[in-house]
């Protein structure tokens, strides 16, 4: 038995402190389910077996299993489940590739999957004291981004920041900082002209009470040139510098949606699949080597569905470093032009738990309109892991079953 995507939406992803950031994630998540639910009409409610929704964060509003709270939240019968996981920046695409094994298993026929995240409404957390009443002060830290309460177990090498892991992964390659710039503005051009093309309207919903229909982060007029006079952010330019604002993702708000289902599931659901989940895979490496871990795990998604990569026809890789991207796509030897075709996270935007949904709902209509039979969605993760999946678009050919 296989498992079929059968709709898929996501909100605009709005940047930090901006027009999203009054929405709550649990609102934000609710909202992506009801949109996503609108696409099958036909469908009841009762009949979605489980949700499985994916958050990194989980400190704020989001709290205790945002998944159970958005499908209540959106009007979901009260027998539909719901869980929360947090695989960090891969959570909505764990999700899915969770989903999917439980639909394979026979355990479930349908499961609405997504994630959300909002790094602006992410608080500040204060840590119990071991003792009563300390005397001295107490330091608020902020769960929107990377380490925090570290365990001082932890060997330092491993919790470096982002961004210093990313400074080290281009030293190993040598990846400059005009690639990364060319990349980042191409990420850019491109996202600008698929919203112009119309490629995301039905795709993109926005969220009611919110004055957002298009993503945020979005500059057309991005070029690297404008990108190569902002300053390096981890290191000097005297220390080898070349990670700025302009070729990493953002900090951003936002939730995706994708409903998976069987391929009996089809007259519940009351619509045809799109995309066949194919292959699946998994790697960890050591913390700050994150970046670099789709690659090995799309090679095992790949490995899984019994295809190689002369066989992929469109690829959406999360963008959380353009210096990552570019590291993935030379180790993996494919044609830079099928990747991130739509544009990518560092001008769409990065909501951790919300990018792996919108990077397999975008491939899946990427692969229907390029008429493409396969296609990787791979995600680097925070903590040394990344995940693929692979998926067969049932437009061209008759899945598998």
């Amino acid at each position: 038995m296989s498992a079929f995507i059968y709709a898929a939406t996501r909100t605009p992803f709005g940047r930090f402190n901006g027009a999203l950031a009054g929405v709550r994630p649990d609102d934000l998540a609710a909202a992506g389910i009801t949109s996503t639910l609108a696409k099958v009409p036909g469908l009841d409610h009762a009949a979605i077996d489980d949700v499985v929704w994916g958050n990194a964060n989980g400190a704020g509003e989001e709290n205790r299993n945002v998944g159970r709270m958005a499908a209540l939240l959106a009007g979901l019968p009260v027998s539909v489940p719901g869980t929360t996981v947090n695989r960090l920046c891969g959570s909505s695409l764990d999700a899915a590739m969770i989903a999917s094994r439980t639909i394979e298993s026979g355990d479930a026929d349908v499961v609405l999957t997504g994630g959300v995240e909002s790094m602006t409404r992410a608080p500040w957390v204060l840590p119990k004291s071991a003792k009563p009443f300390p005397a001295g002060d107490v330091t608020a830290v902020s769960t929107t981004l990377g380490w925090r309460l570290v365990n001082p177990r932890m060997p330092k090498e491993w919790t470096v920041s982002l961004g210093e892991a990313n400074e080290q992964l281009q030293e190993r390659y040598g990846i400059s900082r005009e690639r990364q710039d060319e990349f980042a503005a191409r990420s850019h051009q491109l996202a600008y002209a698929a919203w112009e093309s119309g490629f995301y309207d039905d795709l993109v919903v926005p969220v009611e009470g919110a004055d957002l229909t298009r993503d945020e982060g979005i500059r057309a007029g991005s070029t690297p040139q404008v990108l190569a006079g902002l300053k390096p952010v981890f290191r000097t330019p005297e220390q080898g510098g070349t990670i700025t604002a302009g070729n990493a993702s953002p900090l951003n708000d936002g939730a995706s949606a994708v409903l998976l289902g069987s391929e009996r599931a089809a007259a519940t659901i009351g619509a045809d699949p799109i995309a066949r989940i194919a292959g699946r895979g998994v790697m960890a490496l050591e913390p700050q080597a994150f970046g670099y871990a789709p690659v090995e795990a799309a090679n095992r998604a790949l490995a899984r569905a019994g295809i190689g990569w002369d066989q992929v026809g469109a690829v959406e890789l999360n963008e959380a470093f353009a210096v990552q991207s570019l590291a993935c796509l030379d180790a993996w030897k494919i044609d830079p032009a099928l990747v991130n075709q739509k544009g990518g996270a560092i001008a769409i935007g990065h909501p951790l738990g919300a990018s792996g949904g919108r990077i397999l709902a975008t491939l899946a209509k990427v692969l229907r309109e390029t008429k493409q039979r396969y296609g990787v969605a791979a995600i680097c993760i925070g903590v040394g892991q990344g995940l693929a999946v692979v998926l067969e678009n049932c437009g061209t050919t008759e899945a598998a079953q």
